[in-house]
């Protein structure tokens, strides 16, 4: 809406005033805009909102413009239905960037964050605790690299996701749009090309080194290369780098693959489940838990464990600068290594 005063500011400097067309995207515009956010936040965002939507037409609470007494409602309501705390902050995002996009002004959320952490805090003295995926430290990732085949089609897949992801410190979603020609050998290891990531949303790009490792079965180097000469025996030099094997070892994408709708490249829902099916394998305990995420944060435990500086860290797995989820990784190694009872005599 064009207020009074941007109007006589407009006719006093002898600006033509804003019509209705300056004031509306074209189709093209609009969809540049909703491609703007990370496909992934976008789905998130898309099922938050439809819930939300639902809520406000069954409690008669208006859509937009929200108040700070409808989003401390909308929290009680999702809390009663037992939504995580996190799924909880989420929807509250999802509503607020409505407000953005919407052009109107956001809401106070004071009293709706008091509620969540109340909510927090009678899930904490229920005994519930907020569900993380299991770090999938240096011993893990051997165990389970261990158990997997050798020299199958599908153990050399997996054991490429698992080591990438390790090394990579990477997310689930820079393993499924990781292409063969993002990999680059050198002397020195091998570097990855990540265009776009979490922390760059405007897809500068970056450039990740992994130096050779020093057991063959966890080499970043001689694990892709085994996977890429797989790949190249089927005809296979560019595009997906991680990509669905049927059970006839046939690769997607592939000239004679077999099945699945010959899709190129893995969902990562299918990487989610290479990991768990790795941890059961290799007899971890409540494999089910074991999620891609463990791969991002047990790349980061085991870097700090190893006297990496949360700097070095942070820039290597693309986190913010000092974010408090890389802090969290230090403190998980730092009450090891710098525990007050070693040496005590206990």
């Amino acid at each position: 809406m064009i207020n009074n005063g941007e109007v006589a500011v407009r006719r006093q400097s002898g600006l033509p005033e804003a019509r209705g067309l300056d004031r509306g995207l074209t189709e093209e515009a609009a969809l540049l805009v909703e491609r703007g956010l990370a496909t992934n936040t976008r789905l998130a965002y898309a099922r938050d909102w439809a819930t939300y939507g639902a809520w406000c037409d069954e409690s008669g609470h208006a859509l937009l413009p929200a108040t700070a007494e409808t989003l401390a409602n909308y929290v009680a309501h999702l809390a009663s239905h037992a939504y995580a705390p996190a799924s909880i902050d989420r929807a509250l995002a999802c509503i607020l960037a409505a407000h953005d996009h919407a052009q109107l002004g956001k809401p106070a959320t004071k009293q709706a964050r008091l509620a969540l952490r109340a909510y927090r805090r009678e899930r904490a003295h229920q005994g519930q605790r907020t569900r993380k995926s299991p770090p999938i430290t240096i011993d893990r990732l051997r165990a389970m690299i261990s158990a997997l085949p050798s020299t199958s089609t599908t153990g050399l897949r997996d054991r490429a996701v698992l080591v990438l992801g390790f090394a990579l410190m990477g997310r689930r979603s820079e393993l499924v749009a990781c292409d063969i020609g993002d990999l680059t050998f050198t002397v020195d290891g091998l570097e990855v090309y990540i265009p776009t990531s979490k922390t760059d949303q405007d897809a500068h790009g970056e450039t990740v080194a992994l130096p050779h490792g020093s057991h063959p079965e966890t080499c970043p180097v001689r694990v892709l290369k085994a996977w890429l000469a797989v790949l190249a025996e089927r005809g296979v030099t560019s595009g997906a780098l991680l990509r669905p094997v049927d059970r006839h070892g046939g690769v997607g994408g592939a000239a004679k693959s077999a099945g699945r709708g010959n899709r190129q490249r893995l969902s990562g829902q299918t990487i989610n489940l290479i990991v768990k099916n790795a941890a059961a394998l290799a007899g971890l305990d409540r494999p089910e838990t074991y999620t891609a995420h463990g791969l991002r944060a047990g790349g980061a435990t085991s870097a700090a464990k190893a006297g990496a500086p949360m700097s070095a860290i942070t820039t290597h797995g693309r986190w913010a600068d000092g974010s408090p989820v890389v802090a969290g990784y230090i403190r998980q190694a730092d009450k090891w290594n710098d525990n007050p009872m070693h040496g005590v005599g206990l």
